[in-house]
Protein backbone atom coordinates (compact mmCIF):
# COMPACT_ATOMS: atom_id res chain seq x y z
CA UNK A 1 0.00 0.00 0.00
CA UNK A 2 1.19 3.50 -0.73
CA UNK A 3 -0.22 6.99 -0.40
CA UNK A 4 0.53 9.17 -3.39
CA UNK A 5 2.73 12.15 -2.53
CA UNK A 6 2.86 13.98 -5.86
CA UNK A 7 2.00 17.62 -5.23
CA UNK A 8 2.23 20.99 -6.88
CA UNK A 9 4.47 23.66 -5.39
CA UNK A 10 3.12 25.11 -2.16
CA UNK A 11 4.06 28.64 -1.26
CA UNK A 12 4.24 29.46 2.42
CA UNK A 13 2.16 32.51 3.27
CA UNK A 14 5.14 34.53 4.49
CA UNK A 15 7.30 33.71 1.49
CA UNK A 16 4.47 34.33 -0.94
CA UNK A 17 3.46 37.73 0.34
CA UNK A 18 7.07 38.78 0.82
CA UNK A 19 7.72 38.04 -2.84
CA UNK A 20 4.62 39.90 -3.89
CA UNK A 21 5.43 42.85 -1.68
CA UNK A 22 8.80 43.47 -3.35
CA UNK A 23 8.18 44.14 -7.02
CA UNK A 24 11.85 44.34 -7.98
CA UNK A 25 12.54 40.93 -6.50
CA UNK A 26 9.39 39.58 -8.12
CA UNK A 27 10.46 40.69 -11.60
CA UNK A 28 13.98 39.42 -10.97
CA UNK A 29 12.52 36.03 -9.98
CA UNK A 30 10.53 35.87 -13.21
CA UNK A 31 13.56 36.69 -15.36
CA UNK A 32 15.75 34.22 -13.51
CA UNK A 33 13.26 31.39 -13.93
CA UNK A 34 11.89 32.17 -17.34
CA UNK A 35 14.68 33.91 -19.25
CA UNK A 36 15.24 37.50 -20.23
CA UNK A 37 12.55 40.13 -20.76
CA UNK A 38 12.23 39.31 -24.45
CA UNK A 39 11.22 35.77 -23.46
CA UNK A 40 8.47 36.43 -20.98
CA UNK A 41 7.15 39.46 -22.81
CA UNK A 42 6.85 37.59 -26.10
CA UNK A 43 5.48 34.33 -24.74
CA UNK A 44 3.89 35.44 -21.43
CA UNK A 45 5.43 32.46 -19.65
CA UNK A 46 5.28 34.27 -16.31
CA UNK A 47 1.49 34.01 -16.58
CA UNK A 48 1.20 30.90 -18.74
CA UNK A 49 3.16 28.61 -16.41
CA UNK A 50 1.25 29.39 -13.20
CA UNK A 51 -2.03 29.18 -15.16
CA UNK A 52 -1.05 25.65 -16.18
CA UNK A 53 -0.15 24.89 -12.56
CA UNK A 54 -3.62 25.97 -11.44
CA UNK A 55 -5.24 23.54 -13.87
CA UNK A 56 -2.90 20.66 -13.11
CA UNK A 57 -3.23 21.44 -9.43
CA UNK A 58 -6.84 20.29 -9.48
CA UNK A 59 -5.58 16.69 -9.54
CA UNK A 60 -2.62 17.19 -7.17
CA UNK A 61 -2.60 14.88 -4.13
CA UNK A 62 -5.47 13.08 -5.83
CA UNK A 63 -5.22 9.97 -3.68
CA UNK A 64 -5.72 11.80 -0.41
CA UNK A 65 -8.39 14.00 -1.94
CA UNK A 66 -10.69 13.14 -3.56
CA UNK A 67 -9.93 9.44 -4.02
CA UNK A 68 -9.91 8.40 -0.36
CA UNK A 69 -12.96 10.49 0.47
CA UNK A 70 -15.38 11.92 -2.11
CA UNK A 71 -14.62 9.26 -4.74
CA UNK A 72 -15.38 6.50 -2.26
CA UNK A 73 -18.41 8.18 -0.69
CA UNK A 74 -19.89 8.66 -4.17
CA UNK A 75 -20.22 4.88 -4.58
CA UNK A 76 -18.10 4.91 -7.72
CA UNK A 77 -14.84 3.70 -6.18
CA UNK A 78 -13.58 1.58 -3.31
CA UNK A 79 -10.33 -0.02 -2.16
CA UNK A 80 -8.92 -3.40 -1.22
CA UNK A 81 -6.20 -1.75 0.87
CA UNK A 82 -6.85 -1.69 4.65
CA UNK A 83 -5.22 1.68 5.25
CA UNK A 84 -4.51 2.48 8.90
CA UNK A 85 -5.36 -1.06 9.94
CA UNK A 86 -8.72 -0.86 8.20
CA UNK A 87 -9.86 2.11 10.33
CA UNK A 88 -10.01 5.15 8.07
CA UNK A 89 -12.24 7.46 6.02
CA UNK A 90 -14.04 4.50 4.48
CA UNK A 91 -15.20 3.31 7.91
CA UNK A 92 -15.98 6.89 8.97
CA UNK A 93 -12.85 7.31 11.07
CA UNK A 94 -11.62 10.59 9.63
CA UNK A 95 -7.91 10.58 8.76
CA UNK A 96 -6.67 14.10 9.44
CA UNK A 97 -3.70 14.02 7.06
CA UNK A 98 -5.76 12.80 4.11
CA UNK A 99 -8.51 15.35 4.64
CA UNK A 100 -6.12 18.29 5.06
CA UNK A 101 -5.13 18.12 1.39
CA UNK A 102 -8.34 19.70 0.12
CA UNK A 103 -7.75 23.14 1.66
CA UNK A 104 -4.01 22.84 1.00
CA UNK A 105 -4.82 22.35 -2.69
CA UNK A 106 -7.04 25.44 -2.66
CA UNK A 107 -4.26 27.47 -1.04
CA UNK A 108 -1.78 26.41 -3.71
CA UNK A 109 -4.17 27.34 -6.51
CA UNK A 110 -5.20 30.66 -4.97
CA UNK A 111 -1.56 31.56 -4.34
CA UNK A 112 -0.75 30.92 -7.99
CA UNK A 113 -3.63 33.26 -8.79
CA UNK A 114 -2.03 35.99 -6.69
CA UNK A 115 1.28 35.44 -8.46
CA UNK A 116 -0.46 35.85 -11.82
CA UNK A 117 -2.16 39.07 -10.69
CA UNK A 118 1.12 40.58 -9.53
CA UNK A 119 2.99 39.37 -12.59
CA UNK A 120 0.51 41.20 -14.77
CA UNK A 121 0.98 44.40 -12.76
CA UNK A 122 4.76 44.23 -12.56
CA UNK A 123 6.01 42.33 -15.57
CA UNK A 124 3.35 43.02 -18.20
CA UNK A 125 2.36 46.59 -17.43
CA UNK A 126 -0.32 47.90 -19.73
CA UNK A 127 -1.35 44.50 -21.12
CA UNK A 128 -5.07 43.75 -20.80
CA UNK A 129 -5.59 40.12 -19.73
CA UNK A 130 -9.38 40.32 -19.32
CA UNK A 131 -10.11 36.95 -20.94
CA UNK A 132 -7.26 35.10 -19.27
CA UNK A 133 -8.24 36.49 -15.87
CA UNK A 134 -11.85 35.45 -16.47
CA UNK A 135 -10.68 31.87 -17.02
CA UNK A 136 -8.61 32.10 -13.85
CA UNK A 137 -11.70 33.24 -11.98
CA UNK A 138 -13.66 30.23 -13.26
CA UNK A 139 -10.90 27.88 -12.10
CA UNK A 140 -10.94 29.48 -8.65
CA UNK A 141 -14.70 28.94 -8.40
CA UNK A 142 -14.29 25.27 -9.35
CA UNK A 143 -11.60 24.91 -6.69
CA UNK A 144 -13.44 26.70 -3.88
CA UNK A 145 -16.77 25.03 -4.68
CA UNK A 146 -15.18 21.63 -4.05
CA UNK A 147 -13.92 22.87 -0.69
CA UNK A 148 -17.35 24.24 0.20
CA UNK A 149 -19.10 21.04 -0.92
CA UNK A 150 -16.83 19.00 1.34
CA UNK A 151 -16.34 21.22 4.41
CA UNK A 152 -19.08 23.88 4.28
CA UNK A 153 -17.81 27.38 5.16
CA UNK A 154 -14.85 28.31 2.96
CA UNK A 155 -12.26 31.08 2.79
CA UNK A 156 -13.06 32.64 -0.56
CA UNK A 157 -14.00 36.32 -0.85
CA UNK A 158 -11.59 37.34 1.91
CA UNK A 159 -8.66 35.11 0.95
CA UNK A 160 -6.44 38.09 0.09
CA UNK A 161 -7.78 40.46 2.77
CA UNK A 162 -6.97 39.18 6.26
CA UNK A 163 -8.07 41.16 9.29
CA UNK A 164 -5.73 43.56 11.08
CA UNK A 165 -4.67 40.74 13.41
CA UNK A 166 -3.67 38.57 10.44
CA UNK A 167 -6.64 36.21 10.77
CA UNK A 168 -8.65 35.51 7.60
CA UNK A 169 -12.42 35.14 7.77
CA UNK A 170 -14.60 32.47 6.17
CA UNK A 171 -17.66 32.85 4.01
CA UNK A 172 -20.60 30.72 5.03
CA UNK A 173 -21.46 28.19 2.35
CA UNK A 174 -24.54 30.22 1.47
CA UNK A 175 -22.47 33.39 1.09
CA UNK A 176 -19.85 31.53 -0.90
CA UNK A 177 -22.41 30.17 -3.35
CA UNK A 178 -23.67 33.67 -4.06
CA UNK A 179 -20.09 34.84 -4.59
CA UNK A 180 -19.47 31.88 -6.92
CA UNK A 181 -22.53 32.76 -9.00
CA UNK A 182 -21.55 36.44 -9.14
CA UNK A 183 -17.99 35.60 -10.19
CA UNK A 184 -19.12 33.16 -12.87
CA UNK A 185 -21.52 35.80 -14.21
CA UNK A 186 -18.72 38.38 -14.27
CA UNK A 187 -16.40 35.92 -16.01
CA UNK A 188 -19.02 35.24 -18.68
CA UNK A 189 -19.45 38.97 -19.28
CA UNK A 190 -15.69 39.52 -19.53
CA UNK A 191 -15.21 36.62 -21.91
CA UNK A 192 -18.02 37.83 -24.13
CA UNK A 193 -16.46 41.28 -24.29
CA UNK A 194 -13.18 39.83 -25.50
CA UNK A 195 -14.94 37.44 -27.89
CA UNK A 196 -16.67 40.44 -29.46
CA UNK A 197 -13.40 42.28 -30.16
CA UNK A 198 -11.90 42.24 -33.68
CA UNK A 199 -9.12 39.77 -34.38
CA UNK A 200 -6.60 42.61 -34.30
CA UNK A 201 -7.51 43.52 -30.70
CA UNK A 202 -6.78 41.80 -27.37
CA UNK A 203 -4.02 39.92 -29.19
CA UNK A 204 -1.83 39.52 -26.10
CA UNK A 205 -4.73 38.25 -24.02
CA UNK A 206 -5.78 35.71 -26.63
CA UNK A 207 -2.20 34.59 -27.16
CA UNK A 208 -1.54 34.11 -23.45
CA UNK A 209 -4.69 32.06 -22.93
CA UNK A 210 -4.00 29.89 -25.96
CA UNK A 211 -0.61 28.95 -24.49
CA UNK A 212 -1.95 28.47 -20.95
CA UNK A 213 -5.23 26.67 -21.60
CA UNK A 214 -5.12 22.91 -20.90
CA UNK A 215 -8.87 22.51 -21.45
CA UNK A 216 -9.96 24.32 -24.60
CA UNK A 217 -6.72 25.50 -26.20
CA UNK A 218 -7.68 29.15 -25.86
CA UNK A 219 -11.36 29.05 -26.92
CA UNK A 220 -13.05 31.78 -24.90
CA UNK A 221 -16.41 30.80 -26.38
CA UNK A 222 -16.12 27.36 -24.79
CA UNK A 223 -14.92 28.81 -21.48
CA UNK A 224 -18.00 31.04 -21.42
CA UNK A 225 -20.16 27.95 -21.99
CA UNK A 226 -18.38 26.18 -19.15
CA UNK A 227 -18.88 29.12 -16.78
CA UNK A 228 -22.57 29.27 -17.63
CA UNK A 229 -22.95 25.50 -17.24
CA UNK A 230 -21.26 25.71 -13.83
CA UNK A 231 -23.69 28.47 -12.91
CA UNK A 232 -26.56 26.11 -13.75
CA UNK A 233 -24.92 23.35 -11.67
CA UNK A 234 -24.57 25.59 -8.62
CA UNK A 235 -28.07 26.99 -9.07
CA UNK A 236 -29.56 23.50 -8.98
CA UNK A 237 -27.44 22.62 -5.95
CA UNK A 238 -29.32 25.39 -4.10
CA UNK A 239 -32.74 23.99 -4.99
CA UNK A 240 -33.71 22.79 -1.52
CA UNK A 241 -31.84 25.43 0.50
CA UNK A 242 -32.95 28.52 -1.43
CA UNK A 243 -35.58 27.66 -4.07
CA UNK A 244 -36.11 31.28 -5.13
CA UNK A 245 -32.46 31.97 -5.88
CA UNK A 246 -32.05 28.54 -7.41
CA UNK A 247 -34.81 29.37 -9.87
CA UNK A 248 -33.45 32.86 -10.54
CA UNK A 249 -29.88 31.76 -11.20
CA UNK A 250 -30.89 28.69 -13.20
CA UNK A 251 -33.17 30.71 -15.43
CA UNK A 252 -30.38 33.24 -15.98
CA UNK A 253 -28.09 30.43 -17.12
CA UNK A 254 -30.76 28.83 -19.29
CA UNK A 255 -31.42 32.11 -21.12
CA UNK A 256 -27.81 33.35 -21.32
CA UNK A 257 -26.37 34.13 -24.74
CA UNK A 258 -23.20 32.35 -23.59
CA UNK A 259 -24.95 29.03 -24.13
CA UNK A 260 -24.34 25.77 -22.31
CA UNK A 261 -22.21 22.67 -22.85
CA UNK A 262 -24.71 20.59 -24.82
CA UNK A 263 -22.42 18.58 -27.10
CA UNK A 264 -19.47 16.34 -26.21
CA UNK A 265 -17.18 18.44 -28.41
CA UNK A 266 -17.44 21.12 -25.71
CA UNK A 267 -16.74 18.83 -22.73
CA UNK A 268 -14.41 20.37 -20.14
CA UNK A 269 -11.49 17.97 -19.66
CA UNK A 270 -8.14 19.14 -18.29
CA UNK A 271 -5.19 17.59 -20.11
CA UNK A 272 -3.06 16.60 -17.12
CA UNK A 273 -0.46 14.41 -18.86
CA UNK A 274 -0.09 11.60 -16.35
CA UNK A 275 -3.34 10.91 -14.58
CA UNK A 276 -2.61 10.32 -10.92
CA UNK A 277 -5.22 7.57 -10.99
CA UNK A 278 -3.02 5.67 -13.44
CA UNK A 279 -0.56 4.77 -10.70
CA UNK A 280 -3.04 4.81 -7.79
CA UNK A 281 -5.00 2.07 -9.61
CA UNK A 282 -2.54 0.16 -11.76
CA UNK A 283 0.77 0.61 -9.92
CA UNK A 284 -0.24 0.81 -6.25
CA UNK A 285 -3.43 -1.24 -6.58
CA UNK A 286 -5.06 1.07 -4.04
CA UNK A 287 -8.21 1.98 -5.96
CA UNK A 288 -10.89 -0.47 -7.05
CA UNK A 289 -14.34 -0.01 -8.56
CA UNK A 290 -17.26 0.60 -6.20
CA UNK A 291 -19.88 -2.06 -5.51
CA UNK A 292 -22.90 0.28 -6.04
CA UNK A 293 -21.68 1.41 -9.46
CA UNK A 294 -21.29 -2.18 -10.64
CA UNK A 295 -24.63 -3.20 -9.13
CA UNK A 296 -26.47 -0.54 -11.11
CA UNK A 297 -24.58 -1.17 -14.33
CA UNK A 298 -24.90 -4.96 -14.09
CA UNK A 299 -28.60 -4.67 -13.34
CA UNK A 300 -29.18 -2.30 -16.24
CA UNK A 301 -26.97 -4.34 -18.60
CA UNK A 302 -25.27 -1.01 -19.21
CA UNK A 303 -23.11 -0.97 -22.38
CA UNK A 304 -20.78 1.57 -20.72
CA UNK A 305 -19.68 -1.09 -18.25
CA UNK A 306 -16.65 -2.19 -20.28
CA UNK A 307 -15.51 1.44 -20.55
CA UNK A 308 -15.77 1.99 -16.79
CA UNK A 309 -14.27 -1.19 -15.35
CA UNK A 310 -11.96 -4.13 -15.98
CA UNK A 311 -13.34 -7.68 -15.46
CA UNK A 312 -12.30 -9.38 -12.23
CA UNK A 313 -9.35 -11.76 -12.19
CA UNK A 314 -10.19 -13.48 -8.88
CA UNK A 315 -10.98 -17.14 -9.59
CA UNK A 316 -14.30 -16.95 -7.74
CA UNK A 317 -15.61 -14.12 -9.94
CA UNK A 318 -13.28 -14.26 -12.94
CA UNK A 319 -14.51 -12.33 -15.95
CA UNK A 320 -17.32 -10.63 -14.03
CA UNK A 321 -17.67 -6.96 -13.19
CA UNK A 322 -17.74 -6.78 -9.41
CA UNK A 323 -16.91 -3.94 -7.04
CA UNK A 324 -15.97 -3.78 -3.38
CA UNK A 325 -18.46 -2.53 -0.84
CA UNK A 326 -17.29 0.47 1.17
CA UNK A 327 -16.85 0.29 4.93
CA UNK A 328 -16.39 -3.46 5.34
CA UNK A 329 -13.83 -5.68 7.01
CA UNK A 330 -11.37 -6.20 4.15
CA UNK A 331 -10.08 -9.37 5.78
CA UNK A 332 -6.61 -9.89 4.26
CA UNK A 333 -6.85 -6.82 2.08
CA UNK A 334 -5.54 -7.19 -1.47
CA UNK A 335 -5.03 -10.92 -0.95
CA UNK A 336 -8.79 -11.21 -0.48
CA UNK A 337 -10.22 -8.46 -2.68
CA UNK A 338 -7.35 -7.47 -4.97
CA UNK A 339 -8.71 -9.57 -7.84
CA UNK A 340 -12.04 -7.73 -8.02
CA UNK A 341 -12.67 -5.21 -10.82
CA UNK A 342 -10.37 -2.25 -11.27
CA UNK A 343 -11.65 1.08 -12.58
CA UNK A 344 -10.83 2.40 -16.02
CA UNK A 345 -12.13 5.32 -18.07
CA UNK A 346 -11.88 4.52 -21.78
CA UNK A 347 -13.86 7.34 -23.36
CA UNK A 348 -14.44 7.84 -27.08
CA UNK A 349 -12.00 10.76 -26.95
CA UNK A 350 -9.26 8.81 -25.14
CA UNK A 351 -8.25 7.23 -21.85
CA UNK A 352 -8.98 9.59 -18.96
CA UNK A 353 -6.67 7.54 -16.72
CA UNK A 354 -3.77 7.46 -19.20
CA UNK A 355 -0.25 7.64 -17.79
CA UNK A 356 0.78 9.96 -20.63
CA UNK A 357 -2.35 11.76 -21.87
CA UNK A 358 -4.78 11.69 -18.96
CA UNK A 359 -7.84 13.91 -18.56
CA UNK A 360 -9.48 15.33 -15.46
CA UNK A 361 -13.22 15.58 -16.01
CA UNK A 362 -14.78 18.88 -14.97
CA UNK A 363 -18.05 19.05 -16.89
CA UNK A 364 -19.68 17.25 -19.81
CA UNK A 365 -22.70 17.69 -22.05
CA UNK A 366 -24.60 14.89 -20.32
CA UNK A 367 -24.58 16.82 -17.05
CA UNK A 368 -26.12 19.87 -18.71
CA UNK A 369 -29.04 17.85 -20.04
CA UNK A 370 -29.70 16.19 -16.69
CA UNK A 371 -29.56 19.60 -15.00
CA UNK A 372 -32.09 20.84 -17.55
CA UNK A 373 -34.26 17.79 -16.90
CA UNK A 374 -34.36 18.56 -13.19
CA UNK A 375 -34.94 22.25 -13.85
CA UNK A 376 -37.88 21.34 -16.10
CA UNK A 377 -39.21 19.02 -13.40
CA UNK A 378 -39.14 21.98 -11.00
CA UNK A 379 -40.92 24.23 -13.49
CA UNK A 380 -38.04 26.59 -14.25
CA UNK A 381 -38.57 28.75 -17.34
CA UNK A 382 -36.49 27.92 -20.38
CA UNK A 383 -35.63 24.39 -19.23
CA UNK A 384 -37.48 22.61 -22.02
CA UNK A 385 -39.14 19.20 -21.94
CA UNK A 386 -38.28 16.84 -19.08
CA UNK A 387 -38.34 13.61 -21.05
CA UNK A 388 -36.37 15.03 -23.97
CA UNK A 389 -33.74 16.44 -21.64
CA UNK A 390 -33.46 13.16 -19.74
CA UNK A 391 -33.09 11.06 -22.86
CA UNK A 392 -30.62 13.50 -24.40
CA UNK A 393 -28.53 13.31 -21.22
CA UNK A 394 -28.30 9.54 -21.58
CA UNK A 395 -27.54 9.87 -25.31
CA UNK A 396 -24.72 12.36 -24.66
CA UNK A 397 -23.24 10.11 -21.99
CA UNK A 398 -23.28 7.13 -24.32
CA UNK A 399 -21.61 9.30 -26.95
CA UNK A 400 -18.91 10.32 -24.47
CA UNK A 401 -18.05 6.66 -23.92
CA UNK A 402 -18.34 5.52 -27.54
CA UNK A 403 -21.57 3.54 -27.01
CA UNK A 404 -24.05 5.55 -29.09
CA UNK A 405 -25.15 2.51 -31.09
CA UNK A 406 -26.64 0.96 -27.95
CA UNK A 407 -28.53 3.91 -26.50
CA UNK A 408 -31.90 3.21 -28.13
CA UNK A 409 -32.43 -0.19 -26.55
CA UNK A 410 -31.09 1.10 -23.22
CA UNK A 411 -33.60 3.96 -23.08
CA UNK A 412 -36.43 1.57 -23.93
CA UNK A 413 -35.62 -0.74 -21.02
CA UNK A 414 -38.59 -0.45 -18.65
CA UNK A 415 -37.96 -3.56 -16.53
CA UNK A 416 -34.35 -3.88 -15.36
CA UNK A 417 -33.30 -2.46 -11.99
CA UNK A 418 -30.17 -2.41 -9.86
CA UNK A 419 -28.76 -5.92 -9.35
CA UNK A 420 -28.29 -7.49 -5.90
CA UNK A 421 -24.71 -7.50 -4.60
CA UNK A 422 -23.06 -10.82 -3.77
CA UNK A 423 -19.67 -10.80 -2.02
CA UNK A 424 -18.11 -14.27 -2.52
CA UNK A 425 -15.58 -13.53 0.21
CA UNK A 426 -18.03 -12.65 2.96
CA UNK A 427 -21.78 -13.23 2.66
CA UNK A 428 -22.39 -10.74 5.47
CA UNK A 429 -21.68 -8.00 2.91
CA UNK A 430 -24.40 -9.16 0.51
CA UNK A 431 -27.26 -6.87 -0.51
CA UNK A 432 -30.05 -9.26 -1.43
CA UNK A 433 -33.12 -8.68 -3.58
CA UNK A 434 -35.76 -6.72 -1.72
CA UNK A 435 -33.24 -4.91 0.50
CA UNK A 436 -34.03 -1.19 0.89
CA UNK A 437 -30.42 -0.46 -0.12
CA UNK A 438 -31.30 -1.58 -3.66
CA UNK A 439 -33.08 0.85 -5.96
CA UNK A 440 -36.19 -0.18 -7.88
CA UNK A 441 -35.86 2.62 -10.43
CA UNK A 442 -35.91 1.59 -14.08
CA UNK A 443 -34.42 3.33 -17.11
CA UNK A 444 -37.28 4.10 -19.52
CA UNK A 445 -39.05 7.42 -18.94
CA UNK A 446 -42.55 7.15 -17.51
CA UNK A 447 -44.71 10.27 -17.53
CA UNK A 448 -47.11 8.61 -15.10
CA UNK A 449 -44.50 8.41 -12.32
CA UNK A 450 -44.55 10.79 -9.37
CA UNK A 451 -42.18 13.74 -9.47
CA UNK A 452 -40.04 12.10 -6.79
CA UNK A 453 -39.66 8.93 -8.83
CA UNK A 454 -38.86 11.02 -11.91
CA UNK A 455 -36.18 12.80 -9.88
CA UNK A 456 -34.67 9.48 -8.83
CA UNK A 457 -34.55 8.35 -12.46
CA UNK A 458 -32.90 11.63 -13.57
CA UNK A 459 -30.29 11.68 -10.81
CA UNK A 460 -29.48 7.96 -11.05
CA UNK A 461 -28.68 8.31 -14.74
CA UNK A 462 -26.88 11.58 -14.07
CA UNK A 463 -24.74 9.81 -11.46
CA UNK A 464 -23.84 7.09 -13.95
CA UNK A 465 -22.86 9.75 -16.48
CA UNK A 466 -20.72 11.72 -14.02
CA UNK A 467 -18.17 8.91 -13.70
CA UNK A 468 -15.33 9.31 -12.77
CA UNK A 469 -16.11 12.70 -11.18
CA UNK A 470 -16.52 11.49 -7.60
CA UNK A 471 -16.81 14.89 -5.86
CA UNK A 472 -19.72 16.00 -8.04
CA UNK A 473 -21.41 12.60 -7.76
CA UNK A 474 -21.12 12.64 -3.95
CA UNK A 475 -22.49 16.19 -3.73
CA UNK A 476 -25.55 15.32 -5.82
CA UNK A 477 -26.18 12.11 -3.88
CA UNK A 478 -26.23 14.04 -0.61
CA UNK A 479 -28.43 16.80 -2.04
CA UNK A 480 -31.08 14.52 -3.55
CA UNK A 481 -30.67 11.17 -1.80
CA UNK A 482 -30.06 9.53 -5.19
CA UNK A 483 -28.82 7.18 -6.29
CA UNK A 484 -29.60 4.87 -3.38
CA UNK A 485 -26.23 3.61 -2.13
CA UNK A 486 -25.00 0.81 0.13
CA UNK A 487 -24.36 1.77 3.73
CA UNK A 488 -21.15 0.99 5.60
CA UNK A 489 -21.09 -2.18 7.68
CA UNK A 490 -18.23 -1.00 9.84
CA UNK A 491 -18.73 2.43 11.40
CA UNK A 492 -15.70 3.66 13.36
CA UNK A 493 -16.97 7.24 13.89
CA UNK A 494 -17.86 6.70 17.54
CA UNK A 495 -21.39 7.90 16.89
CA UNK A 496 -20.41 11.11 15.10
CA UNK A 497 -21.74 9.84 11.75
CA UNK A 498 -24.98 7.94 11.34
CA UNK A 499 -24.74 4.68 9.43
CA UNK A 500 -28.26 5.26 8.08
CA UNK A 501 -27.83 8.93 7.09
CA UNK A 502 -24.25 8.27 5.90
CA UNK A 503 -21.43 10.79 5.89
CA UNK A 504 -22.56 14.35 5.07
CA UNK A 505 -19.30 16.36 5.05
CA UNK A 506 -15.57 16.21 5.78
CA UNK A 507 -14.54 17.81 9.10
CA UNK A 508 -11.90 20.53 9.22
CA UNK A 509 -8.44 19.26 10.07
CA UNK A 510 -5.75 20.27 12.54
CA UNK A 511 -3.95 22.32 9.90
CA UNK A 512 -7.01 24.54 9.52
CA UNK A 513 -7.81 24.70 13.21
CA UNK A 514 -4.27 25.89 14.01
CA UNK A 515 -3.88 28.18 10.99
CA UNK A 516 -4.57 31.89 10.56
CA UNK A 517 -8.02 31.01 9.26
CA UNK A 518 -10.85 32.02 11.59
CA UNK A 519 -11.82 28.50 12.56
CA UNK A 520 -14.07 29.62 15.44
CA UNK A 521 -16.07 31.66 12.94
CA UNK A 522 -16.42 28.63 10.67
CA UNK A 523 -17.73 26.62 13.63
CA UNK A 524 -20.44 29.22 14.23
CA UNK A 525 -21.44 29.02 10.56
CA UNK A 526 -21.92 25.25 10.69
CA UNK A 527 -25.37 24.00 11.56
CA UNK A 528 -23.97 21.54 14.06
CA UNK A 529 -20.66 20.17 15.36
CA UNK A 530 -17.54 19.90 13.21
CA UNK A 531 -18.08 16.24 12.39
CA UNK A 532 -18.85 14.18 9.32
CA UNK A 533 -22.46 13.89 10.43
CA UNK A 534 -23.36 17.59 10.17
CA UNK A 535 -25.25 18.58 7.04
CA UNK A 536 -24.05 21.32 4.71
CA UNK A 537 -26.10 24.43 3.97
CA UNK A 538 -27.58 23.08 0.74
CA UNK A 539 -28.28 19.63 2.25
CA UNK A 540 -31.87 20.39 3.22
CA UNK A 541 -33.95 17.61 1.66
CA UNK A 542 -33.48 14.57 3.87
Amino acid sequence: MKINTIKILTFGAVALFSAIGCTNDFEEYNQEKLGGPENFYADFYAIVDPMKSIQRGLQADYQRYPNLSADMYSGMFSTATPFNGGVNNLTYSMVDDWNSKLIAKQQDIFNYSIIIDNTAKVTYKGVDFTGTFAVKKILKVITAARVADSHGPVVYSKYETPNANGVTDFDSQEQAYNYFIADLTAAINDLQKVIATPATESVEDKSALKKADLVYGGSMIKWAKLANSLKLRLAMRMSYADPAKSKQYAEEALSSSAGLITENTDNALISVGQSELSFIIYTYGDCMIGAPLMAYMNGYKDPRLSAYAIPATDTQVQGKFIGIRQGIDLLNGKTTYGGFSQPQAKAASGDYFSSTDGKLKLFTAAETWFLKAEAALRGYAGAGDIKTNYQTGVQQSFGEWGKSADVGSYLANATDTEAPYVDPKNAANNINAGDSQLSTITIAWNDADSNERKLERIITQKWLSLYPNGPEAWAEQRRTGYPILFKVRKNDSGGAISTEAMIRRIPYTISTKTSLYNYQQALQMLDGPDTGGTKLWWDKKL
